[in-house]
Parts: C-alpha cells; structure tokens; sequence
C-alpha cells in the first residue's frame, strides 16, 4: 500500500534524553532534568519562531536546529543555576550530534528496504546535523533521502515542512506513511493528509484533539507488520 516510510528523527530513530547519562556526570543529581528541559525548550523555539513569522519564504526569525539546541541548552542551564562551562558545553553538544539510535532504529530501516520500499527522514535538524547522526548509528546504507526543514525555513508542524516528502518523492500523499514518536508532530501530519504511525513507548495517551494516529505501537519494530 505505501511506497515510502518516512521516519521523524529526534526522538523517533534517536533518542534524545539518552543526553542525560552524560548531563548527570557533568552536573550531579541533575541530569534527567536537564535533558528533559532542554528537549521541551528546543521545541519551544522552533514553534516561537515558526508562528511568529509563518511567511511562504521562510521566518525571518529562523536559526538552524542546531543553533536553537545550543541557545536552548544555555538557557536551561540558567534556568536550573548550572555552571556550563565551554568545556562542559561542548562536550554535550558533541554528544548531541552523534546520539544513540534506539536498538531496533537500524533492523527496521534495513527491513523496510529490503521489502522495495523507499525510505526518508523528514526532519527539524539541519542537513550537517542529521548527516553526523545518521553516520553515526549506521543507517546511511538504509534511507534514500534525508530531508531537512532548512529547505523551508520553517519547523514542524508547519505544511510546507510536510511537503517537503511530496517535493522530493514522487508519490502522492496516501502512498507515504509517516513515523513519529512524537504525538504533535503525528497529529500534525495526520491533518497533512499523511497516514500515520505513532510509536508510543512510553504508553502516553494521544493528544485530546485531531485525529487518531492510524497506527499506534510501542516500538519501531511494530511498523513492519504494516509495510
């Protein structure tokens, strides 16, 4: 039925509070909630300077993902009286470029290519931030195209962020199902028209407006049984 899979990344394929491991031997007692406010406030921004600028051109507000993570890593450490020094600084933000995929991100990409499926990332990341990561975990090999936001200059859950599948894929909308862990960015597609699948591991409700997700599982590895 679908001809691509295209996976969300940050919190989809990688996980982005395995940064609180690193978080807590830099700041003792602290780390979960560091990565924890840092995720919650680098969305903060994008959706800030996507609604406040939300033209046809791109916001004129826009930063590249990986500047608003670093500029979103300070403030928290502000907010919570932390010491980030620019070692400390660095070394977070290094581990952030290269984050740990979750262990079945890999099996499932190469499944779904050796099914004749094309497959994609549709991401917030910049292009050099996403290549780092991808690299990293070993799933180059397995993705046709990794598809960035930048080309729009504004963030999920804008539509133009979303047509970026339709202008670099040949398909229409309904022979694409999209992968997120996260439930605004599922429900954002799923108003795109896209066919949705919200891997939900740690058993959340979905969100209390919109439409449902047309799949739901606790792992990436439950996608297969659809594709």
């Amino acid at each position: 039925m679908y001809k691509l899979v295209a996976f969300d990344a940050y919190g989809t394929l990688f996980d982005v509070y395995s940064m609180g491991e690193l978080a807590e031997q830099l700041f003792p007692g602290n780390g979960a909630a560091l990565a924890l406010m840092w995720r919650d406030r680098q969305i903060e921004y994008t959706r800030l300077v996507t609604m406040s600028d939300p033209d046809a051109e791109g916001s004129r507000h826009y930063l590249p993902f990986w500047e608003l993570t670093l500029r979103s890593l300070r403030y928290c450490c502000k907010r919570l009286q932390l010491p980030l020094s620019a070692d400390c600084e660095q070394q977070l933000m290094a581990q952030y470029a290269k984050l740990c995929g979750f262990s079945d991100s890999l099996e499932v990409l190469r499944s779904i290519k050796s099914k004749g499926l094309s497959t994609a990332i549709l991401s917030n990341g910049s292009r050099e931030m996403l290549s780092t990561v991808v690299a990293a975990n070993g799933l180059t090999p397995y993705l046709d195209q990794v598809v960035s936001v930048e080309d729009v200059r504004l963030f999920k859950t804008a539509p133009q962020a979303y047509t970026l599948l339709l202008k670099n894929f040949p398909f229409a909308k309904q022979e694409i199902l999209f992968v997120s862990s996260n439930a605004w960015d599922a429900l954002a597609a799923k108003w795109f028209g896209f066919d949705v699948f919200w891997v939900n591991r740690l058993g959340h409700p979905f969100e209390e407006i919109g439409e449902s997700p047309d799949y739901e599982g606790k792992s990436l590895s439950e996608v297969l049984a659809v594709v």
